[in-house]
């Protein structure tokens, strides 16, 4: 053949199903190496990493038997609130969460860049960034919704069915919020640059709006002492609004309760069986569904969208510097000086990194309103101490999926630019000491902040204050120490792609670590409190007034578990970073 004809042939595009072949080949290819040079070269790790997760998970499994457990015994009914609730609030973030990631990886990264010059559709492309970024979004998910939805099958004797339909129902469930992501992050970007300054007013209007009612309607209704009649119909009212047929979240709670259904015989019940795999059948219709709407929403708006972000004109105005960042240069000490300057560089890429200060704000926004909503109860002493160290260790949790996410990967970030550090009159331990500082001076303000509208709502005694803040410092120093060390310890110099670093070996393993750490700060902590506090409830029937016990419920138990939560923050900073320091020192780029 020759001629015209074979200048076609030669030619000849990939059809959309070679395509899609192509990019998971490429995509298994990657996983696959990923997985071997992990097994070959790092074995130790990856034994340490599986083991402690192994460990984490265990802990979380028995966590969720024993509440199962008792709200099973306390109200049954509630079970199926707390399902939907969870659920829904997972869907919101995980929309956030697969916009702001694919906004990232399409839009900003330099695969994308390169991708888009390949004779290749743009549905192609946006699929295989979808993929990548609905693991990344939803991983964490996984790891913490497994052990709960087990321990659930366990305390309700559920037959096996429902252990084997819950992978699919939660595979089916994230691809959802996770298309609604996508759709969103390809509108916005392609056609909110025209609307950006009416949108932007609009937002912010309607979330003051929104933090005005939400204060008003926890203000103006009455208290009610918790565990009570009143107090379950106002928890049941409250969280009503995410029993909305209509929402995914809805389907997959019905679908798992229906799964664990048995018989009075014990055995696997075959009507709720049947209505299980209803709604699995419906989250996957959907989820297929817009998976082929954000495909066309792609084929659409993918390379408009980009072409219009890359070719904005940025304003020729001189940019003044933010009053933190003047009061760190302007300073006159020479003394530390090239470190502040580094804290002005990180700040700064924190601020025009959308994908950092977005997520920032949502989560700890959320959890904000969380506990502003506690004031709406009023709680026992022990009920109220409890949930005060509950809060506690949520905002420990949230601040290491940031340390992990965020403050890991910065030095690796450095790799392409670290000839110049190199070259700069700056030591290699300045630019560690300026991550671990970044982080612990922006986790300590939002988390202490929200620790202390905690315990205010729940009216604690400024004793329980004073060592939950005191607490919430450890845990700053401690997850920063743990994040910037192994960041340090472990670089990936040659990987550009924050996510594809938090989410690998060394990523995992901080994120196992920062859990634990967190764990027995926590743990220890409360041990004295909850102790004092049940020998004043039920008297020295329960507990003998000589016993270890008592000990540990009086002065000397408080006393010495100061001092272990003490020496556990302090090794969990120290430890690490100078593990970091060292390595960082004999690092050759």
């Amino acid at each position: 053949m020759s001629g015209p004809a074979a200048s076609r042939e030669a030619v000849r595009l990939l059809s959309l199903e070679e395509e899609s072949r192509l990019f998971l080949r490429l995509r298994a290819t990657l996983v696959w190496e990923t997985i071997r040079s992990m097994v070959v070269g790092s074995r130790l790790r990856l034994s340490l990493v599986v083991i402690l997760s192994g460990l984490f998970w265990a802990a979380l499994y028995g966590l969720f038997v024993e509440a199962f457990s008792f709200l099973e015994a306390l109200h049954a009914d509630v079970i199926s609130l707390l399902f939907n609730a969870f659920f829904s609030s997972l869907m919101v973030m995980l929309v956030f969460s697969t916009g702001i990631l694919l906004y990232g990886g399409m839009y900003r990264s330099p695969e994308a860049r390169l991708l888009l010059t390949l004779p290749v559709r743009a549905e192609t492309v946006f699929a295989h960034k979808f993929r990548e970024a609905m693991w990344f979004a939803s991983w964490g998910f996984v790891l913490l919704g497994s052990p709960m939805l087990v321990a659930y099958g366990v305390v309700r004797e559920a037959g096996w069915p429902y252990y084997a339909l819950v992978l699919p129902f939660m595979i089916a469930f994230v691809t959802i919020p996770a298309a609604i992501g996508g759709i969103c992050c390809l509108t916005l970007v392609a056609w909110l640059p025209r609307l950006r300054l009416h949108a932007l007013s609009i937002a912010v209007a309607g979330i003051c709006l929104l933090a005005i009612w939400l204060g008003w309607s926890l203000v103006a209704q009455p208290r009610a002492d918790a565990m009570s009649a009143v107090w379950f119909e106002r928890t049941f009212a409250r969280l009503a609004i995410t029993e909305q047929k209509l929402f995914p979240s809805w389907w997959l709670s019905s679908g798992l309760l229906e799964a664990a259904r048995t018989q009075p015989d014990g055995r696997t019940s075959l009507a709720g069986l049947s209505e299980a795999v209803k709604f699995l059948s419906l989250l996957l219709a959907n989820s297929l569904l817009l998976h082929v709407l954000a495909g066309w929403m792609a084929r659409v708006a993918y390379r408009k969208g980009y072409s219009h972000l890359a070719g904005e004109v940025p304003a020729r105005r001189r940019r003044r510097a933010g009053l933190v960042d003047r009061a760190l240069i302007g300073s006159d000490a020479a003394v530390g000086r090239p470190l502040r300057l580094l804290l002005v560089k990180d700040l700064r890429l924190f601020r025009r990194d959308i994908a950092q200060w977005s997520q920032f704000l949502i989560f700890f926004g959320l959890l904000g309103l969380y506990f502003f909503n506690l004031r709406s109860f009023n709680y026992h002493n022990a009920y109220a101490s409890m949930i005060g160290f509950l809060n506690l260790a949520v905002v420990g949790l949230i601040l290491s999926t940031f340390t992990t996410r965020f403050i890991y990967p910065m030095i690796s970030l450095e790799g392409r630019r670290f000839w110049i550090l190199g070259l700069l009159p700056v030591h290699r331990d300045q630019i560690v000491w300026s991550k671990f500082l970044f982080s612990f001076l922006g986790g300590i303000v939002p988390c202490a902040g929200l620790v202390l509208l905690s315990d205010s709502m729940l009216g604690l005694p400024g004793r329980l204050i004073a060592l939950h803040e005191y607490c919430c410092l450890l845990l700053c120093l401690g997850l920063s120490g743990i994040a910037v060390g192994l960041g340090a310890r472990m670089p990936e110099l040659r990987e550009s792609s924050p996510s594809k670093i938090s989410s690998g070996f060394g990523g995992t393993l901080c994120l196992v670590l920062s859990s634990l750490f967190i764990m027995v700060v926590v743990v220890v902590a409360a041990i004295p409190t909850h102790l004092f506090l049940l020998a004043r409830t039920l008297g020295p029937t329960v507990i003998a007034p000589d016993g270890l016990l008592a000990w540990a419920g009086g002065p000397m138990g408080a006393s010495a578990s100061l001092v272990v939560v003490t020496v556990a923050g302090l090794a969990a900073t120290a430890v690490p970073l100078a593990m970091g320091l060292k390595a960082f020192r004999r690092l050759e780029a």
